[in-house]
């Protein structure tokens, strides 16, 4: 959509936002990328012990290709670790592989925030393909009620990116939780890992209020049609 107040307004300062986060993130864990652990052990096998832990058998560590590139797919319940994580010894590594593993304990214990999340994908799905182009057509051609079907999209598209953030946070507390527990990480190297899943953290939260940015400005521009 063309630049106008409504963009300086709700969307440029979450853009800021997102791209400081992204830059955070990022330098953040080169930094502590640099930081091996005392123990000398591996992403992939924090991920397994933090399984085994938690009686979790059915899941599998597997290498991914990338920077960055971790999740957990609980279609195939594989915890995917990217080329840095998956063998590599630092705090961040070790932060990163726990944090991906507290996303399969959460499908394991059917903590409810991710079943929310996982409900909504389908519309926002649909939303964040399919919103923005209704809105703009709806603009264009004063059709008040395609913009306000792209409205109704986009708000599933924001509902998902604020129900992420728990999920998020949740899982990087269970991830501090269990690398504290379990010596797996102590003193700096276990602030080392705080500092990299906080940085991470700040990412959905750039990314939410992104979201948000742009379903005020779709709401503003809805209103100067009336």
């Amino acid at each position: 959509m063309y630049l106008d107040s409504t963009y300086l307004i709700f969307v440029l300062p979450a853009m800021l936002l997102a791209f400081w986060a992204q830059f955070k993130v990022n330098s953040t864990y080169e930094k502590f990328s640099k930081v091996q652990n005392h123990r000398g052990i591996t992403g992939a096998e924090v991920a397994v012990k933090i399984l085994n832990l938690h009686g979790i058998y059915n899941v599998r560590v597997e290498h991914i290709s990338g920077k960055l590139s971790d999740h957990f797919d609980p279609r195939s319940n594989v915890i995917r670790l990217s080329d840095g994580v998956y063998s590599g010894t630092s705090v961040a590594a070790l932060g990163v592989a726990a944090h991906e593993t507290g996303h399969a304990i959460q499908h394991a214990k059917g903590y409810m925030p991710i079943k929310l999340r996982n409900a909504i994908v389908p519309v926002a799905s649909l939303g964040s393909n399919l919103a923005v182009p209704l809105a703009i057509f709806g603009l264009i051609f004063s059709m008040p009620v395609l913009i306000d079907a792209g409205i109704i999209l986009f708000t599933a598209v924001v509902a998902f990116q604020f129900v992420t953030l728990p999920v998020e946070f949740n899982a990087s507390r269970r991830a501090i939780s269990v690398l504290d527990s379990q010596g797996i990480l102590y003193g700096d190297e276990l602030k080392g890992a705080k500092k990299v899943l906080s940085a991470a953290a700040l990412t959905y939260v750039a990314a939410a209020a992104v979201a948000l940015g742009n379903l005020l400005r779709l709401l503003a521009l809805r209103g100067r049609r009336d």
